[in-house]
């Protein structure tokens, strides 16, 4: 976004895509200020992105009143998102309950494969 400022690359998968698409103004200018930290900063609060435990997936948090959208990420050329430089967005959701994360995680690993040759 920035050129040379930038620290991170970010890869939009369509499957993000098009969860972002669909999403109020709202939710995505902060999907917007996120994914700028994400690109600018190299420590980002765990408030904005978390590492899953038992998973070599990331998630980008975003939270607008009671509605907590997430999305996996993975770290392509480093196991830590801090110290990668290139990570790939691969499928978005709104957060209904824990056990959902399983389903997620399986759908996100899928499409990783996909990238990944």
């Amino acid at each position: 976004m920035n050129g040379e400022k930038d620290i991170r690359v970010l890869i939009r998968t369509p499957e993000f895509d098009e969860y972002y698409n669909v999403q109020q103004m709202r939710v995505q200018e902060k999907y917007d200020y996120v994914l700028s930290l994400m690109i600018s900063q190299y420590v980002i609060s765990e408030k904005f992105v978390k590492k899953l435990e038992n998973s070599e997936l990331y998630e980008m948090r975003i939270s607008i009143g009671n509605n907590e959208h997430r999305s996996l990420l993975f770290a392509i050329d480093n196991a830590s998102f801090i110290e990668c430089t290139q990570a790939i967005l691969l499928s978005s959701f709104l957060k209904k309950d824990n056990k959902q994360y399983r389903k997620e995680i399986a759908r996100a690993e899928e499409i990783l494969k996909r990238y990944l040759i």
